[in-house]
């Protein structure tokens, strides 16, 4: 009798699969049970595969591929399906894969079985309870490892994985290094426990170590099975009192990069849906692994080249206090072009003697973009603006050849399609003398610096500026001079500081402010954190992971306060600023920066008097003069209340006449206006040019003086 009567006479089918083909040979028994016509055929992959129901074609599918990687049978249980979709009978499939380089066929044999009675689900390989389990399970592991954002975190989530049926009680995960085996981490073991396999040789005789040599899993049902195939290192497992162990290859684009270990207490089979559950699970190990792996490596090459490019501030300069704090945006390397750097200038200070504290330069700029070649960019604009400035060049100079520079570099790129491409820089660059606390300021397309006076008043301080740097080689960069009175507190950053959070420049420096006024100026380092925590939350200047991310741009600040000896002097609060010919829009600048000076004044009506006041001096200096308005205004304390003086000069020597306009005349009403509004105000003729004031008295109040 032939072998096929004999199958068929017990309702046993052969088949045979060949994968590089993709034709499915059946005889006549396999095709009967299939729903064919009970002859020997050869279908398609795809003929074959319509006879199955959906999900148990998906199950076979991971099974075959399985017992291809492991070298071991295919088992599994198929619903056939007939042409109106419905279930006609369930057979048992099991076959063996034959290996021919890089195709297969499988060759095995179909069963018939009978239906599975209620409550028995739970028990089958394939089909039912189990399956919607496992199914259940492998989708709340892959998330849970795809949201892991660390090594340490993979291995909290390995560790609390709970399996279907079969939860292991132990887990390791070794790794390889050089040609050593090592543990990254384990679970259900004591500390000291990982001690004998900690660094072992890639040639002992040892499961983990067989598995990353060979790339195939290791399943071991039972001590005897673990004595009689690994006898020398038994002993080490022995003492665990485990009963069933898995060694299961992590695998990454083809390469075995370690093994997991899962050890349990009761004895299991490992039967093929098991093993599937292991291995893939071991794959999406794996992957999460080497996310963390490549995470990790992005963020200390990225704390490194933080580390490299932000300089160390303010070391062995006496009378001075520095804090600054550069947080990157999220995603990549975390480096940006955002930058700050603080320069020791070359000579001596302005002081006769020449043995004064000397001078500093305060940089802070943002190349576009914030990707890895911005980080580039910024990197050689910031050595350039070290040179330039340790070569002695005024801020205006420093700026002129930091843009000429950055053009060159960029100008002839016109980009690849990879981010690259021309690139322009923001940036401010400050020199101060910290005898006299004058500070001299180019500014190129990057935000205005703010002054703390020692009263709490915060003011923006307009600076006259140029485009940004590498735009235009030719472009001039004109400077403004302000003063920094000891105690007061000087700050400078980055629009990210404003604009995070939804808020434009205007409405970000308002909370900005707020903030800086909020907090005194003697602790510089407990100042910087809050800016910084006022837009992303506590801790943010260090952090890393899902809050990293949510960043939507880098975030540079630098705070600077002089700090001589001895108590700090009360002093006027005071602003100063130029007005040029060129420039009359910034006359609504001036009366701004009256307003802020004002900002706890008393009388509403003097304020609105001041600055229609200020408007009508520089005003008059722009239209009848040939130079530019320098205005400087300060609140003092008087006997009983405060004073305010504004004062602005110019370089012509006409004095101003009062006139007497009439109704129609457009002009001459600007010393009227001053004889009505102002307390005192006059005109005090120089040798280099005038200066017209006035002053008003705060109203008496009950706190006295200053506030």
């Amino acid at each position: 009798m032939r072998t096929e009567d004999v199958l068929a006479a017990i309702a046993t089918g052969l088949w045979r699969w060949d994968n590089a083909s993709g034709i499915v040979s059946l005889d006549a028994e396999a095709a009967r049970l299939l729903g064919l016509p009970a002859e020997p055929v050869r279908l398609t992959e795809a003929a074959v595969r319509s006879r199955f129901h959906p999900v148990d074609w998906n199950e076979i599918d991971g099974v075959v591929n399985l017992a291809v990687a492991e070298g071991t049978l295919a088992e599994a249980r198929l619903r056939i399906m007939d042409e109106h979709g419905r279930v006609i009978r369930t057979v048992r499939s099991r076959s063996k894969p034959l290996i021919e380089g890089n195709d297969y066929q499988l060759v095995g044999t179909l069963q018939e079985v009978a239906e599975q009675l209620p409550g028995t689900a739970a028990r089958t390989p394939v089909t039912g309870d189990w399956r919607r389990s496992r199914e259940a399970f492998l989708l709340d592991a892959g998330r849970a490892l795809a949201e892991a954002r660390s090594t340490a975190e993979v291995l909290r989530v390995a560790a609390s994985l709970s399996m279907p049926g079969f939860s292991p009680d132990g887990l390791a995960v070794f790794g390889v290094a050089g040609d050593r085996l090592t543990i990254i981490g384990h679970h259900g073991h004591r500390e000291g426990d990982e001690g004998p396999f900690s660094s072992m040789s890639l040639d002992t005789d040892y499961p983990a170590a067989e598995v990353v040599r060979t790339g195939r899993a290791i399943y071991l049902p039972t001590p005897e099975e673990y004595l009689r195939r690994f006898p020398t290192t038994w002993p080490l497992a022995q003492r665990f009192g485990r009963r069933s162990w898995a060694f299961v290859p992590l695998v990454v684009a083809g390469r075995t990069m370690g093994a997991w270990m899962a050890a349990f207490k009761h004895p299991v089979a490992f039967t093929p849906d098991e093993r599937s559950v292991l291995t893939t699970v071991a794959r999406m190990l794996a992957q999460a692994l080497a996310r963390a792996g490549v995470a990790e490596s992005e963020r200390e090459l990225s704390l490194g080249l933080q580390r490299t490019m932000m300089p160390v501030l303010g070391p062995g300069i006496p009378g001075i206090q520095v804090a600054a704090r550069y947080v990157p945006t999220g995603g990549g390397l975390q480096v940006g072009g955002d930058w700050y750097d603080m320069i020791r200038l070359p000579g001596a200070s302005s002081r006769a003697d020449g043995h004064g504290p000397g001078r500093i330069a305060l940089v802070i700029g943002d190349v576009q973009g914030h990707d890895v070649r911005a980080a580039g960019l910024m990197g050689q604009l910031r050595i350039a603006l070290r040179a330039y400035a340790s070569e002695g060049h005024r801020p205006d100079a420093v700026l002129s050849r930091a843009s000429r520079f950055l053009y060159g570099i960029t100008d002839g790129d016109d980009g690849d399609g990879n981010g690259s491409g021309p690139r322009f820089a923001t940036c401010l660059y400050l020199e101060v003398d910290l005898e006299t606390g004058t500070v001299d300021i180019a500014r190129a397309g990057h935000p205005d610096p703010a002054v703390r006076t020692n009263d709490g008043t915060v003011l923006l301080r307009p600076t006259a500026g140029g485009l940004p740097l590498g735009i235009d080689p030719d472009t001039d960069y004109p400077t403004t001079r302000l003063t920094l009175d000891p105690g007061e507190t000087l700050m400078i950053c980055t629009d990210g500081l404003l604009e995070t959070g939804g808020h434009d420049l205007d409405s970000g420096w308002e909370r900005v402010r707020k903030l800086l006024e909020s907090h005194d100026g003697d602790d510089l380092e407990r100042l910087a954190d809050a800016l910084v925590e006022a837009v992303h939350g506590p801790g943010s200047h260090h952090t890393t992971g899902p809050l990293a991310d949510r960043r939507e741009d880098d975030i540079a600040v630098l705070l600077l306060s002089l700090r001589p000896a001895g108590a700090v002097q009360e002093a006027p609060r005071r602003t100063l600023m130029t007005i040029a010919q060129a420039e009359p829009e910034r006359i609504a600048e001036a009366r701004e920066q009256v307003r802020q000076l004002l900002h706890d004044w008393s009388d509403e009506g003097q304020l609105d008097a001041a600055v229609l006041m200020v408007s009508e001096m520089v005003t008059n200096v722009l239209v009848h003069t040939d130079g530019d308005a320098l205005l400087v205004a300060e609140v003092a304390c008087g006997e009983k209340a405060r004073r305010l003086r504004v004062e602005v000069s110019d370089g012509s020597d006409e004095l101003p006449h009062k006139r007497h306009p009439g109704e129609m005349a457009s002009s001459g009403r600007g010393l009227v206006l001053m004889e009505m509004l102002a307390d005192v105000w006059g005109v005090d003729p120089r040798g280099d040019g005038k200066a017209i004031w006035f002053e008003l008295n705060e109203p008496d109040s009950e706190d006295g003086c200053c506030r």
